[in-house]
């Protein structure tokens, strides 16, 4: 099964782009090889790019005290575990406590190395990082595999807060929708939405061994589904087959 989400709003897009960065750097951060750390070093300065908008922080302590609102509300609700509504609301309590102690935009701090920033202004260009180019990078991704994983590390945690916002964020919202199994009838789906509701998130969850490949586009209005196959062309054919797949929203 492959799991595909498509986000409503530009908020939950850059929620999704940055979780997406945060899951690759803590993959290449663990492993050995210096062009994993040479990797892991330029997602570090994707991070930086797409959280560099200045209300970032803002929205994400914004929806960290909403979810906290939430989920106060269910004190008292006999099918709810107060020790767990505790341990979320904890978290949430942490995780704000954190952001809004970090100074400035995602990765603020690590503008003053001067060291990562010339490795920074040099990644855009294409074999930029050469060792003619970079010669103390060069020498750097020859210490041992510990040393640089070190100094990786280091790094990271000035995006730790970001990390465990955003992760814990798009749980909460993910948790809150429920899935459907619907049908795809000649390869196409739609759904008007109810009224009222204001969903941010669609996850859609398809057989792989069908070879299909979604294309989805949605508004508060309504949620649609095209399912495409990839042929010996390298192109997107559409799909004229029924097809089920699970689809949840998640307000």
């Amino acid at each position: 099964m492959i799991l595909y989400e498509y986000p409503f709003n530009e908020r939950v897009r850059t929620y999704l782009r940055l979780e997406h960065l945060f899951g690759r750097l803590g993959e290449l951060a663990e492993r050995d090889d210096p062009i994993d750390h040479h990797y892991a070093i330029t997602t570090i300065f994707e991070i930086m790019d797409v959280g560099g908008r200045a209300d970032l922080k803002t929205d994400v302590l914004k929806d960290l005290e909403k979810q906290k609102h939430v989920l106060n509300g269910y004190r008292g609700n006999p099918a709810i575990s107060e020790a767990a509504l505790d341990e979320i609301i904890g978290q949430l309590d942490g995780y704000f406590s954190n952001l809004n102690a970090m100074p400035g935009k995602a990765g603020q701090s690590l503008t003053e190395n001067d060291w990562l920033m010339g490795i920074r202004s040099r990644a855009g260009i294409p074999g930029g990082t050469c060792e003619f180019d970079l010669p103390a990078y060069f020498a750097w991704q020859h210490l041992s595999g510990a040393h640089r994983r070190q100094d990786i590390q280091r790094w990271m945690s000035t995006l730790v807060p970001l990390a465990g916002s955003i992760s814990l964020l798009l749980k909460l919202l993910r948790d809150a929708g429920l899935p459907q199994k619907v049908l795809a009838s000649g390869g196409i789906y739609q759904q008007t939405l109810p009224q009222g509701r204001t969903f941010q998130l669609l996850r859609l969850r398809l057989d792989s061994a069908k070879g299909l490949v979604p294309e989805i586009s949605a508004n508060r209005l309504m949620a649609s589904v095209r399912l495409m196959r990839h042929e010996s062309d390298d192109r997107l054919h559409s799909a004229v087959e029924d097809a089920e797949f699970e689809l949840t929203l998640c307000a």
